[in-house]
């Protein structure tokens, strides 16, 4: 139960959000330019493997249904 009581404490919460804050602080956030450009590239990316991904499911397809029927 003493564990409960010290974790709880104001003090300990206090120090706590300190250090929150503390590491906020470090975090560099990229610039607009740069986030829009990986947001282009992450967008890109996804079509293609969408694409590559389609084409891969209807070559298996043909060819199953080639060996199948």
């Amino acid at each position: 139960m003493s564990n409960k009581q010290e974790t709880s404490s104001p003090a300990l919460k206090r120090s706590w959000f300190q250090e929150l804050k503390g590491e906020f602080s470090k975090i560099t956030w990229p610039s607009k330019d740069s986030l829009k450009k990986r947001s282009v590239a992450v967008l890109i990316i996804a079509v293609l493997l969408g694409f590559l991904i389609a084409g891969i499911d209807w070559a298996l397809q043909i060819g199953l249904s080639y060996i199948v029927g």
